[in-house]
Parts: C-alpha cells; structure tokens; sequence
C-alpha cells in the first residue's frame, strides 16, 4: 500500500509539473489575402471572460505577444469602456479612434478533463538459482497502475483586420494543463503565430 501511495505520489507530482501543450482542433485562414506583417500595426487584444480579473491578464498577455512578434500590443480594458463590451459600433470607434488597424480576440469555448489509466506490470522472476534470481529479480520489478487526470482548455482565437474589416483567422486549438491564464494565452500566441507563418498568412519576422 506505501508502494502505491508513493509512485501515486509521484505520477502526480509530474502530471503537475508537466508543460502545457496546445494543439489546433481546426484552424481557417481567408483565401484572398496575402501574408501580412504586424510590425509597426496597433493591434487590440481582447479575451473574453466575465471574470475582470481573468479577462485583463489575458488581455495584458495576449498584448505582450502581440508586441514581441513587432506590433503595438493594446490591451482592450484601456481602451474600451463597459459598454462597448455589447455594442460592437462602440467598440469598433473605440478601437480605431486609438489608431488600431485590427484586433486578435480570445475566448474560451470549453473545458473537458482526460483520464489515463496505466495498468499495473510485474514481470517473471526466478528463485532456483542465485545467478537466474539475480538478473530477472532486477528485470522484475513490481509496477502499480496509476490514474492522471488532464484538464484540457479549449480556445477559440479571432484575427480581425480593422483597415479591411474583415475575418483574416479563426482557429479552435486546445491546451493540455495550463498553469495559469496567463501562461496559455502565451502558449496560444506562440504557437498560433507559427501556424500563420507557415500558412502563409502571417510574414516571417527579418
């Protein structure tokens, strides 16, 4: 029973340790445009959260991304006013009246858990011999099965051009173990960014 507690212990000292991971469930690019570069663009970000706090971290994160990859990160609490948030002609004045030419919009659409079962292995061993004992005791160790629990954070991320007003991206990705809001909105721009370089949609930083 210690055995047990203790690799039990340990699965979930790693399952918390562990590096979140994004992957895209779908991802949309509009057809008839070409690559574009954010470099020198205002770009407002936006993540969607009724939660204020949660909603300006994202925002404040999604704004760094947005200014590491070479435009002018605007997170979009310092600038919009609380009723732009149900008037998207407010907003959009909002917006271009601080000079933006687009705005990346983040939005959770679901949170689903993952169980994972590893069975429990014990392998042969032999007791005629010292010599037999010896080499398949080592190759024989009792290992207990084990459940981990993932939580897998769905996010769907808007890339609107306010010059064209126009969709330029969509995509659902999903984030295994996120630490915080923070860090996944992070991941997800990280990870989106690439995928537009290599559809093409988005220039390739000099």
């Amino acid at each position: 029973m210690a055995l047990r507690f203790h690799t039990l212990t340990i699965a979930a000292l790693v399952c918390l340790a562990a590096c979140a991971t994004t992957t895209f469930d779908s991802t949309w690019k509009a057809p008839d445009v070409q690559a574009v570069s954010p470099v020198g663009k205002t770009v407002v970000a936006v993540f969607i959260s009724k939660n204020e706090s949660q909603r300006r971290a994202g925002e404040d994160a999604l704004a760094a991304a947005l200014s590491a990859h070479g435009a002018h990160g605007v997170p979009a609490y310092t600038i919009l006013p609380d009723e732009a948030r149900t008037d998207s002609a407010a907003a959009r004045a909002k917006m271009k009246e601080a000079g933006a030419n687009g705005v990346v919009v983040m939005r959770i659409v679901g949170k689903d858990q993952r169980v994972t079962y590893t069975p429990s292995y014990a392998g042969p061993s032999y007791y005629g011999g010292f010599g037999p004992y010896w080499g398949y005791g080592w190759g024989s160790v009792y290992e207990p099965g084990y459940l981990q629990t993932d939580e897998l954070v769905s996010v769907e991320t808007l890339v609107y051009s306010l010059d064209r007003d126009k969709l330029l991206w969509a995509s659902t990705s999903r984030t295994t173990n996120p630490n915080n809001i923070n860090a996944m909105v992070r991941e997800i721009s990280d990870v989106t960014g690439q995928e537009m370089v290599r559809q093409g949609l988005l220039a390739k930083s000099p």
